[in-house]
């Protein structure tokens, strides 16, 4: 609610003070285009025309909640940044509104950091439609505004997200693409919401399940991977730095066995770290009827306790 607020107050004059923010001389010196259009396609459509009529203009533009397109792993993400702006010279720029603070002319760096990389991945849609459009750029930083000090007034700071983007086309680069997916599932398999809920529960119970604690945010199947993973013991259920830091032991069972020294090569680090840290707890343990018997004796010991 606080940013929408923030963002309504900044665009209250019709994107004025954006233009002034980026050195647009001024109030009615930019053109500002209508991007309605029917569906997705129609809207990231009618961005991509706007934005390389601007450009051959050579005129100030700005584009409000433009639609943008991005693929992603072979499918279409579709990217609403809340401005980009041309500049005459045919270059664009992000504009990126935030609600948090600008105190004396730094903000939050984990905010920052965060709003960087959410600009990163409208650069990178910018870019694919730049490729084709000829006079055009598209600025490596962003202008991210925010509000000044403890007011309501918008102040500016130009962000680098060189950084940002060279990780976003290598994580991009890696992604399994979506036909590669499909090609992998189980013959007759599909997941069409229009088939029979239990046709629909066969398929799902036949895709391997991929959970970690982080999937509950972001993932409506969230809640079935994590019981086929607390069924089958999987160390995915206690989050992926500790599935990193157990190497090969895939279950709680092979953890458990690992630190009792029944099951596990000695050699390998993970089953190292795991039988001292059984080692420690059992001598934990076994000091503890001492620190309650004697606690006056065993100070250190009862205080830990």
């Amino acid at each position: 609610m606080r940013g929408n607020a923030f963002e309504a107050r900044v665009t209250s004059d019709g994107g004025a003070e954006l233009m002034r923010l980026l050195g647009a001389e001024g109030p009615t010196g930019f053109a500002l285009p209508d991007l309605a259009a029917a569906g997705p396609e129609g809207r990231t459509a009618r961005t991509a025309l706007a934005l390389r009529q601007a450009t051959a203009d050579g005129v100030w533009t700005l584009l409000r909640h433009p639609l943008l397109a991005l693929e992603v792993a072979g499918a279409p993400a579709y990217l609403e940044p809340d401005a980009v702006v041309v500049h005459p010279d045919g270059r664009w720029t992000v504009v990126e509104i935030k609600s948090f603070p600008m105190i004396d002319a730094s903000a939050d760096a984990a905010k920052v950091g965060a709003a960087a990389r959410q600009a990163a991945v409208y650069v990178l849609a910018l870019e694919r439609i730049a490729a084709h459009t000829g006079g055009a750029s598209v600025a490596e930083s962003v202008l991210l505004v925010c509000p000044k000090d403890f007011s309501n007034l918008p102040t500016a700071s130009v962000v680098d997200v060189r950084k940002q983007l060279s990780v976003t086309r290598r994580q991009l680069a890696r992604l399994t693409r979506v036909e590669d997916i499909a090609t992998a599932l189980p013959a007759g398999v599909t997941f069409d919401p229009e088939r029979p809920a239990d046709e629909l529960r066969a398929a799902v119970a036949a895709v391997p399940a991929a959970y970690a604690p982080g999937c509950l945010a972001a993932c409506e199947l969230a809640f079935h991977c994590r019981d086929r993973a607390r069924r089958a013991g999987a160390v995915e259920t206690l989050g992926r730095s500790v599935r990193g830091e157990l190497g090969g032991l895939r279950t709680v069972g092979d953890v458990l066995a690992a630190a009792r020294g029944t099951a596990g090569d000695p050699d390998d680090p993970a089953v190292a770290a795991l039988r001292r840290a059984a080692a420690l707890r059992a001598e934990a343990l076994a000091a503890l009827p001492a620190a309650r018997t004697a606690p006056e004796e065993l100070p250190e010991a009862a205080g830990c306790h």
